[in-house]
């Protein structure tokens, strides 16, 4: 976009007049950044309309995802409509800190962890290549939720990011739709928010669905003077969009998800077929030829019988050529090796919520049964653990498979596992249908907004073809024996520490030294992310530095950032842990200019931008074999952090790409799991035979730390000794602490470290998102680059 400095300042000084009766001059920080949304907006519109207009001529790709972590809009859009500079320049001039107004903005709050960041990314992708692709989910008024710390614990508030509107949303009234529940029906209203792609005119949307009640009061009782009652319909509706992943540890909560669930699907696909009929008419055997739809997980695929339903009910297709359409249409993506993650529905809970679609579902799955029973007549087993319906449960990754043309893990260790082991009948039954497709992220949030410094200086050394095509990275391992270069990206890496220290002082008031190792761990808190055997190294290390003060040893802090669901008291006592130790070791005289714990509240994509340009040594320590892939490794890989990990999800592959002696490889294999898990593991042994372990267990129980009388970490006591340590924490404690001396010797030797840095950033090309979605428009999609002109 071109830049005229002089139009900018007349739409901003309108556009304050219009909402707010103000001049430039007198304007809030958040009026300026209202007004500044609202002109970018006024800019694109066009390119946008004409974006849509293009695309509804070719096949589209639809993302139907639960979640997409947007983070904020400002600074993306800026920087890839290319005029991110001019307008800080510009608003310099007029005394203006172009800071103060991005923090003006709220994180979207319509997302949690990978799944969702992932598909942020993908829509970034979609539009920078000019790819015909759109995103459907729920527009949740209250995301998921604020997280605070309280004695430790963490506290939940409702995030409010829609408190004053979103500028860059668009309210689509006219592309209302009805979706009807067994017993009530409510509105889904739709917005639009804008999805700007880096360096072309193309601008994609996420369609976002709102829930609203067909009637909002009920005048008679409302006159009755019974005012709850009197919008109670509104509120129960309303509840739909409200928050993502209510709590579903009881039957209401699980009710109010498969509505959720169903709500989003059903208004997306009512709002495609309603764009194909106008089109193409009645010509329904032609949907696959312009509608791919990509199912993010088992959330969204109720979506399966949804789309039976409208073809056989409202447009009166045979089943049979339905089911063909069907199949043809939707891809599905896998993107966990958990069983509990592969989403189960009891099937009373279903004919309650959605009876139709529970009639539909069952045809489904009668039809797979017989075709089970011609295929395997003697082989009950294999038909029986097949079905997608056993006993009372509805198998939603069953439904996927067999109502999918293609499904896709997320790395290539994922998708030989899923292969091989988790899904190995359903591979055998349809190896045409599965493929890997590694995931990847954009390189211009990530990169180039996150991390500038660094941006600028690639772009010095290689040019900034980098920005649209992230192998071009690889020109810069000519550096790697070039001292300048790298003295330049260590100084980057202790500036970027720097910000983060001054970030974390003025949020938290905390003090830390950016010239200690930053050891980083931030994702969704899990068991199987082990975030328990990284605090468990800590509690060790602050041991041993108490009983031994004069060992060499390079300071280091710790940090983490990460939220527990809040139906999950194990994820909340790890939390409650890492604070417990975080007070011992930074209260502590003795050690505090060695040792810190930080625990960073509210970890959210605009913190997220933040540390992973600062880190210098990212935690992917997941038990082998249960992290699909991750993202989160690599945003740090892209930044010069050394990844400390198991040989488990995209792990491998980075450590293919920027060879195992760049990092820090631990732990037991996959195939070390399987074999210790036959021959039968006792975690007592490890307990039992590593110096300083059982005192760091024993610590869960013999009031070294406290809980607060809440119990919980005599839970986790039990989880590891009594219930088999599942997760192998102590198992792989050892090898774990030994790689962490590895790297608090090694980064004493700077130009060798930076050369780690170098190759790691070099070597990240593989994993942008621009080509995981090239491979996902070509192999799954077949969609073809659609510019606007």
């Amino acid at each position: 976009m071109k830049f005229d400095k002089e139009e900018w300042k007349k739409k901003l000084e309108e556009r304050l007049l219009e909402k707010f009766s103000v001049s430039l001059k007198d304007a809030s920080p958040f009026e300026i950044y209202r007004a500044l949304g609202e002109t970018v907006m006024s800019f694109i519109a066009r390119d946008w309309y004409e974006t849509k207009k293009e695309y509804s001529k070719t096949k589209q790709a639809f993302y139907f995802s639960s979640e997409f972590l947007m983070g904020r809009a400002l600074g993306n859009n800026l920087i890839n409509l290319g005029i991110d500079k001019e307008i800080q320049e510009f608003l310099k001039e007029l005394e203006i800190d172009y800071n103060q107004i991005e923090d003006e903005e709220e994180d979207a709050a319509l997302g949690n962890g990978g799944l969702g960041r992932l598909a942020a990314c993908f829509m970034d992708s979609l539009a920078t290549l000019n790819l015909p692709g759109q995103g459907y989910s729920i527009r949740y008024r209250n995301g998921i939720f604020n997280q605070y710390l309280r004695d430790g614990y963490q506290v939940e508030k409702p995030e409010t990011w829609l408190k004053y509107g979103d500028v860059w949303s668009v309210m689509r009234p006219e592309d209302e739709v009805i979706v009807n529940f067994g017993n009530t029906s409510v509105r889904a209203l739709p917005y639009d928010m804008p999805i700007i792609g880096y360096g072309t005119k193309n601008i994609n949307t996420l369609r976002l669905w709102e829930a609203h009640s067909i009637v909002d009061l009920d005048l008679g009782v409302f006159n009755q003077q019974d005012y709850l009652h009197a919008t109670q319909d509104k509120t129960l509706a309303e509840d739909i969009s409200r928050v993502l992943y209510p709590n579903d540890s009881t039957d209401e909560g699980k009710k109010l998800r498969l509505r959720q669930q169903y709500f989003f699907v059903s208004a997306s696909l009512q709002d495609i077929m309603k764009n194909f009929k106008k089109v193409h008419g009645r010509e329904f055997s032609k949907i696959p030829e312009f509608i791919a739809i990509q199912l993010n997980d088992t959330h969204p695929v109720i979506a399966i019988p949804e789309l039976m339903r409208i073809l056989v009910d409202v447009e009166g297709v045979l089943w049979e050529d339905a089911w063909e359409i069907v199949k043809k249409t939707f891809s599905y993506t896998n993107h966990t090796i958990l069983a509990e993650a592969l989403e189960k529905w009891w099937i009373g809970l279903y004919q309650e919520v959605v009876p139709r679609i529970f009639q539909i579902t069952e045809g489904i799955h009668n039809q797979f049964k017989n075709e089970l029973a011609k295929l395997y007549p003697n082989d009950t087993d294999r038909q029986n653990r097949m079905q997608i319906i056993q006993g009372n449960m509805i198998h939603m990754a069953w439904l996927a498979i067999y109502g999918s043309h293609k499904v896709n893990g997320v790395a290539e260790l994922h998708t030989e596992i899923l292969k091989n082991r988790e899904l190995k009948d359903w591979y055998e039954l349809y190896p045409e249908k599965f493929l890997n497709k590694t995931n990847g992220i954009t390189q211009r949030r990530w990169l180039l907004k996150s991390n500038p410094q660094l941006s600028s200086y690639i772009t010095e050394l290689i040019g900034d073809a980098w920005i649209k095509n992230l192998s071009e990275l690889k020109k810069l391992e000519q550096f790697l024996d070039d001292e300048k270069v790298l003295n330049k990206i260590w100084d980057i890496k202790i500036e970027k520490k720097k910000e983060l220290v001054e970030y974390l002082r003025e949020t938290q008031g905390i003090d830390i030294n950016p010239k200690s190792i930053f050891d980083v761990q931030v994702k969704r808190m899990h068991e199987y992310k082990r975030q328990l055997l990284n605090i468990f190294q800590v509690y060790n290390l602050y041991q041993q530095l108490k009983q031994n003060p004069n060992m060499d040893f390079t300071p280091t802090t710790y940090i983490y950032g990460a939220k527990a669901a809040p139906g999950y008291k194990v994820a909340k006592g790890i939390i409650r842990l890492i604070n417990d130790v975080a007070q011992i070791v930074n209260g502590d005289d003795e050690i505090k200019d060695k040792l810190k714990v930080v625990f960073i509240e509210n970890y959210r994509v605009t913190v997220a931008e933040k540390i992973f340009p600062a880190a210098d040594i990212s935690e992917q320590i997941s038990t082998a074999g249960k992290e699909a892939s991750g993202t989160g490794n690599m945003k740090f890989m892209l930044n010069g952090a050394i990844t400390l990990g198991t040989l488990d999800g995209a792990n491998v592959e980075i450590a293919k790409e920027a060879g195992e002696e760049n990092e820090y490889i631990f732990g037991m294999r996959v195939e070390d799991i399987d074999e210790l898990r036959k021959k039968g593991y006792d975690p007592r042994f490890p307990y039992n035979n590593i110096t300083g372990l059982k005192q760091v267990v024993d610590a869960l129980i013999d009031g070294s730390l406290s809980d607060l009388g809440s119990g919980i970490y005599r839970e986790i006591h039990s989880l590891l000794m009594e219930r088999g340590d599942q997760y192998f924490v102590l198992e792989d404690f050892e090898d774990y602490r030994r790689k962490q001396r590895e790297i608090n010797r090694d980064y004493k030797n700077k130009i060798s470290w930076a050369k780690k840095m170098l190759k790691n950033i070099a070597n990240a090309g593989k994993f942008s998102s621009d080509r995981t979605i090239l491979e996902y428009a070509n192999e799954i999609w077949d969609i073809k680059e659609t510019k606007i002109k």
